[in-house]
């Protein structure tokens, strides 16, 4: 449950389990035990996860619980006291010995017969790598980091290594994931690594110029705005990564950025954004916002309606806000906003939000652009550009598939577009 970091959360746990023999049920019935990871964010997520928890022992009884929300275990076992274990997020080895003392494995692990790349949750073609755990930030509105801690990032060798494995086994993108992507290292004092006869060190432009060379899509996600960005910026320029960046902005109101120990420079940062699409102008931007935070006043909510205006955004998500137990922002002595304020405004963004996206996309009508193909049903392909992460954003739409295969590239020509997909047809 919850974002792609627990995914892979997942399939680590899923890996290791198949390794030592066991076998996915395909439901709670079919299965021997249930492993539920949860996830912990917001009072929402929370909520799901707990209903989530309640579905598997009505249906199996034999559950364990991990993820965030096994943080704040209190929490769980008040709502379901007869869960077998619970533990917190990246506790694989304690999964693993609470799975081994309720449901013995059968045999011996035979390593050998598992795929090289591990048991994978998403499609053949693509996967998220993890390449840290944990943030450095002290965001009030988030727990985040009293979760899972301070930043720990993997050693740029391992990584790599995980990538190219990912690479041979037939992945055609990479999304790289963490809770803060462009503070990869600094916790390691940027340690180098051999890689291909050669030194690299853990940064995260090194990351992403030696993952330029694997051949595949790498889209990443989760980049806070640091100078050295930048620098990454320069390798879309080249073609080595996808011209894609996933920015939390959050807000845009300095005041509100603020109470969020949030970075507050509205006017700098629409300034990056207008270098980084000079020097890359088919790059994609995506972000996230929070509206209806505490003391967020209708002025400050129209500093985010006219920087959006002026930031033209290709992807934006918007929440209201929700607030979580144990963050700082519940000790601010702002007023809370009003439920029906707070879905007001996010209606309001998202209404701006979509007028932008059907723009941006109008001017990409008549061009030819490279698509990976997601599915193909009844004819048609569902397929990504390079401005499409999986899930979260847009699609092409391809109408006449013809012999479009899923997980292979393809050109298409755009002939329609709307608020959030194109429509293509193939060429050639």
């Amino acid at each position: 449950m919850g974002c792609p970091k627990a995914l892979v959360d997942s399939e680590r746990i899923l890996t290791r389990l198949r390794a030592e023999g066991y076998e996915v049920a395909s439901s709670y019935r079919a299965a021997d035990l249930v492993v539920v990871n949860t996830c912990g964010f917001i009072d929402a997520a929370v909520d799901e996860s707990l209903q989530a928890i309640g579905e598997a022992l009505a249906e199996n009884g034999k559950v364990i619980v991990t993820g965030c929300l096994g943080a704040q275990p209190q929490k769980i076992l008040d709502r379901h006291p007869q869960v077998l274990k619970i533990t917190g997020p990246q506790r694989y080895e304690e999964v693993l010995a609470s799975v081994h003392e309720h449901l013995p494995p059968k045999h011996e692990p035979f390593i050998d017969l598992m795929p090289e790349q591990g048991v994978k949750l998403t499609p053949r073609h693509y996967a998220y790598l993890k390449i840290s755990e944990g943030c450095n930030h002290h965001c009030s509105f988030c727990i985040i980091p009293s979760m899972r801690g301070r930043l720990v990032s993997r050693p740029i060798g391992e990584v790599l290594a995980e990538a190219e494995k990912l690479v041979r086994a037939g992945v055609k993108e990479i999304l790289v994931i963490s809770q803060d992507t462009s503070a990869y290292g600094a916790d390691l004092n940027y340690a180098a690594d051999t890689w291909r006869g050669r030194p690299r060190r853990a940064r995260f432009h090194d990351l992403a110029a030696a993952l330029g060379e694997l051949g595949a899509w790498i889209r990443l996600h989760y980049v806070y705005p640091y100078p050295h960005v930048d620098e990454v910026v320069e390798l879309m320029a080249d073609g080595r990564v996808l011209p894609y960046l996933d920015i939390p902005f959050q807000h845009a109101s300095e005041r509100i950025l603020k109470l969020m120990r949030r970075p507050a420079a509205a006017e700098k940062t629409l300034d990056r954004i207008a270098a980084w699409r000079k020097a890359v102008p088919e790059i994609t931007l995506r972000s996230t916002f929070i509206v209806g935070f505490p003391g967020e006043t209708d002025e400050d909510f129209e500093a985010l309606l006219q920087w959006s205006r002026a930031a033209q955004l290709d992807r934006v998500g918007c929440f209201e806000y929700s607030p979580v137990e144990g963050a700082a922002a519940n000790a601010l002595p702002e007023r809370a906003v009003p439920d029906e304020v707070k879905r007001e405004r996010r209606e309001r963004f998202m209404e701006l939000a979509a007028e932008i996206s059907a723009e941006r996309l109008a001017d990409k009508v008549g061009r030819t652009i490279q698509v990976l193909i997601d599915r193909v049903e009844d004819g048609t392909a569902f397929a990504r550009s390079a401005s499409d992460a999986p899930e979260i954003d847009g699609m092409v739409r391809i109408a006449a598939a013809g012999t479009l295969k899923v997980g292979e590239f393809a050109q298409v020509e755009i002939v329609a577009a709307g608020a959030y997909d194109l429509e293509a047809r193939p060429v050639g």
